[in-house]
């Protein structure tokens, strides 16, 4: 049976966050905590994949105590078993130390056939987890995956879709292979009430730092991260332009020539 793996992220709402002018520090007070939504649409072809073939899905996400709520969110749209990696010596974390320290959890767990990630994170949004995962499971790496076509399991590989700028390529990758997912052909899963009714029962296995043997303390958390953020500020926002409409081409033409010379 397939082992698969889908690594998720509890992010803040960020159409509802604010920032403050004077310390630069996002206002996080009052903001909802939601699955980062590339994420639910990894865990819908994580989904399809079972559905098909057959398998078996782990979650796993670091983050807060109650980053526990996103993975029963999982929990309710199929997947089987979650691991939350929680400890504030995880905390101030980079991609580098995160990636560290899911792998260095999940591996306590099982082998896995198949990683799902979202292409990125709302909060961050730098694209980095994937790769950063992909080479520490020694895995292969299909980024932009928009279509699982068919998977062999008799010769351990799979066919896949990607989406480039100029088209779509289609590759043939060995297990274990590492996917980020587009979200065009798997929208994400609405649970019923029976999958709701079963994530509450859910056991949810937890790692803190000190239950991951030979767990490298320098490598995970602040002293793993060398990315550092001085401060963040909201951009500065250019003037306004000008539309000009004068009626005709060589009104707009005159316009524009006086607004150049001014």
């Amino acid at each position: 049976m397939l082992k698969i793996l889908v690594c998720v992220k509890q992010v803040p709402d960020v159409d509802q966050m604010r920032m403050d002018p004077a310390t630069g520090n996002l206002i996080r007070a009052g903001v909802p905590a939601i699955l980062n939504p590339l994420d639910a649409n990894a865990l819908s072809a994580a989904v399809k994949v079972k559905e098909t073939y057959g398998a078996e899905i782990t979650l796993i996400t670091m983050g807060p105590p109650n980053a526990e709520a996103v993975l029963r969110e999982c929990l309710a749209v199929g997947a089987d078993k979650a691991i939350l990696v929680t400890d504030r010596a995880f905390g101030n974390a980079d991609t580098l130390a995160t990636s560290y320290s899911i792998v260095s959890a999940a591996k306590q767990v099982d082998k896995f056939d198949l990683i799902f990630c979202g292409k990125e994170t709302l909060d961050g949004a730098t694209g980095q987890m994937g790769s950063q995962l992909a080479e520490r499971f020694d895995a292969a790496q299909v980024t932009s995956a928009s279509l699982i076509k068919e998977i062999d399991l008799e010769k351990n590989s799979l066919v896949v879709e990607r989406e480039l700028e100029t088209g779509i390529e289609t590759l043939e990758v060995q297990m274990p292979c590492l996917f980020t997912m587009e979200k065009t052909n798997y929208p994400v899963r609405i649970p019923n009430l029976k999958g709701k009714l079963a994530a509450k029962k859910a056991p949810v296995l937890t790692f803190t730092a000190n239950d991951i043997p030979d767990l490298d303390r320098n490598r995970i958390g602040d002293p793993g991260s060398p990315t550092k953020v001085p401060r963040m500020f909201p951009p500065v926002m250019p003037e306004p332009g000008v539309i000009l409409n004068e009626g005709s081409v060589e009104a707009n033409v005159e316009k524009l020539l006086q607004l150049i010379a001014e």
